[in-house]
C-alpha cells in the first residue's frame, strides 16, 4: 500500500511540476493560454488529439462498459477510427480558417462563419454544458483510481478534491501548455500500463487470448456479441454515427486543432492516428477477462473492473504504477477541458459584456470557478462513466450540422436557423435524458429494431428540422462564404 501511494503521488508531483513549467517565461496573452500561441509541433498536437482517447474512460469505463455489456462496447473502437479518416479533411480546413481569422475558440469559429455573437454564445453554452459532464467523468475516474490502487487508504472524495484543485491551480497558471507537457508523459505510461496489463492478465488468468474468449463464450454465450435488446444493431450504428459526427465538436479539440504550428500535422496524424487505436483492445482483455475472474460485481461497481482484478494478481509496485497511469489519464483531458471551459466563457460571454476587459485574465479567473463546479458535481454524480460520455456526445453532435454546412461555398443557413436547430437538438436530449426517455417510449410507432436507437439521432433530427424551418422562416439566406479549404 505505501509503495503505491508514494508511486501515485511522484506522478502526481510530475505532472503538477509539468503543468507550471510549462507556462514558460513568455508573457501570458489569450492565445499563447488559450491555444498555445499556435506553436505546438506534429508530436504534441499528435499527443493532445490521439491521447485524447485515453482519459479515464479507457482505464475504467471501457473495461466497465465490457463488464456490464459485452461486445456493444466495440463500438468505441469503430467510432474513433472513423473520426480519425474524417480529420484528414475537417482538420486542416479548421485550421486554415482559424489561422486566416485569428481565432482562439470554437465560438470564434461560428461567430465569423455566421456573422452572429449571439450565435457565439448559444456555442459556448452547450459546448460548456458538454464539457462539464466529461470532466465530472474525469475526476470521477480519478477518485475511483486513486481509492482502489490505495488499498482505500485515500477515499475518492479526498482525491476528487485534492485532484481537482491541483488541476485547478496549474491550469490558471500555464493554460494549453499545462496539458500538452503532461500529456508526453502521460502517453507513454499509459501505453506501457494498458499494454502490460492486456497482456499479463489474460495470460495469468486464462493461459492466452484465445482461451480468455473461449471461456467467456462458455460460461456466457453470446456475451462477446450485441446480445441484448436494448444495446442490439441499431443502437449500436446509431452510436457509433453519433459519436464520430461528434468526436471533434469538442471545444478542447477545436483548441487543439487551432494550436498546430503547420496544417500539413494532420494530414501526417490521420495516417497514424487509427493505430493507437490498437491499445484499446487490451482494455477489452481486461474487461472480459474480469467478467469471470471477478464476477458479481454490481450494476453501480463495473467501472472498478479493471482494477479489482489488477489488484488480485499484481504487487502494491505495480498497482502504483496503475494508478499513476489512470492519475495522469485524468489530469491530462481534464486539463484542456479545464481550460477550454473557461476561455470559452471569458472569451465568448464575458468579453461581449465587457469589451475593454482583460480576457485572458478574465479566462484564468474562471478557471477556479468552472473547478469548483466541477469537484461539486464529481462529488455528488452517481452516473457510470460511459453513461456520462454519451451524454456529452450527444450534446456536442448538436453542433455538427450547423457546423458542416459553414464549410460549403456558399452556406444555405442563416444564424437564425443554425441557432434554433442548435437549440432544439440540445433542449431534446436534456428531456430525454432527465426523463429516463428512450426511442422505443417517445416513438412507439417505430419498427422494434430501430426502437433501440441512440437518443442522440432523434436530438439531431430534430435539430436538422428545425434550422431548415426558421431558416425557411426567416427567408434570410447566409451571404456566400468561402469554404475555408478554399480560403
Amino acid at each position: 500500500m505505501i509503495a503505491s501511494l508514494a508511486l501515485m503521488a511522484l506522478t502526481l508531483a510530475v505532472a503538477v511540476y509539468l503543468g507550471i513549467r510549462a507556462r514558460g517565461r513568455s508573457a501570458m496573452s489569450l492565445e499563447r493560454w488559450a491555444v498555445g500561441d499556435r506553436s505546438l509541433g506534429g508530436v504534441f498536437v499528435f499527443l493532445l488529439m490521439a491521447g485524447e482517447i485515453y482519459t479515464t474512460t479507457t482505464f475504467l469505463g471501457i473495461s466497465g462498459f465490457v463488464y456490464a455489456n459485452g461486445g456493444a462496447a466495440y463500438y468505441i473502437l469503430a467510432y474513433v477510427t472513423l473520426a480519425y479518416v474524417v480529420s484528414y479533411w475537417l482538420l486542416p480546413a479548421l485550421w486554415r480558417y482559424a489561422k486566416e481569422h485569428n481565432l482562439v475558440s470554437q465560438a470564434d469559429f461560428f461567430i465569423k462563419k455566421y456573422n452572429s455573437r449571439g450565435l457565439g454564445v448559444v456555442v459556448t453554452v452547450i459546448g460548456v454544458a458538454a464539457m462539464v459532464p466529461f470532466l465530472v467523468l474525469q475526476l470521477k475516474g480519478l477518485g475511483i483510481i486513486v481509492a482502489e490502487a490505495s488499498y482505500s487508504a485515500v477515499s475518492s472524495s479526498a482525491a476528487i478534491v485534492i485532484g481537482g484543485v491541483l488541476l485547478t491551480g496549474y491550469v490558471t497558471l500555464s493554460g494549453l501548455f499545462a496539458a500538452a507537457w503532461t500529456s508526453v508523459v502521460k502517453d507513454i505510461l499509459i501505453v506501457v500500463v494498458v499494454g502490460f496489463l492486456g497482456i499479463y492478465l489474460p495470460l495469468h488468468y486464462f493461459g492466452s487470448i484465445g482461451d480468455l474468449f473461449a471461456a467467456v463464450e462458455a460460461a456466457r454465450p453470446q456475451f462477446a456479441t450485441l446480445h441484448t435488446d436494448n444495446l442490439g444493431v441499431s443502437w449500436y450504428i446509431s452510436t457509433v454515427v453519433i459519436s464520430t459526427l461528434g468526436f471533434y465538436m469538442w471545444p478542447h479539440l477545436f483548441a487543439a486543432t487551432f494550436s498546430a504550428r503547420k496544417e500539413s500535422t494532420f494530414k501526417k496524424n490521420a495516417v497514424v492516428f487509427p493505430l493507437y487505436q490498437l491499445f484499446l483492445l487490451f482494455v477489452f482483455f481486461v474487461g472480459f477477462a474480469a467478467v469471470l475472474a471477478v464476477p458479481g460485481l454490481p450494476a453501480g461497481q463495473a467501472d472498478l473492473s479493471l482494477l479489482r482484478l489488477a489488484k488480485e494478481s499484481l504487487s502494491p509496485v505495480v498497482i502504483g504504477l496503475v494508478g499513476g497511469g489512470g492519475l495522469l489519464a485524468a489530469l491530462v483531458p481534464g486539463a484542456m477541458l479545464l481550460n477550454t471551459t473557461s476561455a470559452l466563457i471569458a472569451n465568448n460571454v464575458y468579453k461581449p459584456l465587457r469589451p475593454g476587459a482583460d480576457i485572458r485574465r478574465a479566462a484564468q479567473l474562471a478557471v477556479p470557478c468552472v473547478g469548483a463546479v466541477t469537484i461539486y458535481l464529481a462529488l455528488n454524480d452517481g452516473a457510470a462513466i460511459v453513461n456520462l460520455l454519451l451524454l456529452a456526445y450527444a450534446l456536442v453532435t448538436q453542433l455538427t450540422p450547423a457546423l458542416l454546412l459553414s464549410l460549403l461555398r456558399r452556406n444555405p443557413v442563416n444564424h437564425w436557423g443554425a441557432g434554433a436547430g442548435m437549440l432544439a437538438g440540445t433542449g431534446a436530449i436534456a428531456y430525454l435524458t432527465v426523463n429516463g426517455l428512450t426511442a422505443a417510449d417517445v416513438a412507439p410507432f417505430l419498427p422494434p429494431v430501430l426502437q433501440q436507437l441512440n437518443v442522440g439521432v432523434l436530438a439531431l433530427v430534430i435539430n436538422l428540422a428545425v434550422l431548415a424551418l426558421v431558416t425557411l422562416a426567416t427567408n434570410r439566406r447566409a451571404p456566400a462564404i468561402s469554404s475555408p479549404g478554399t480560403a
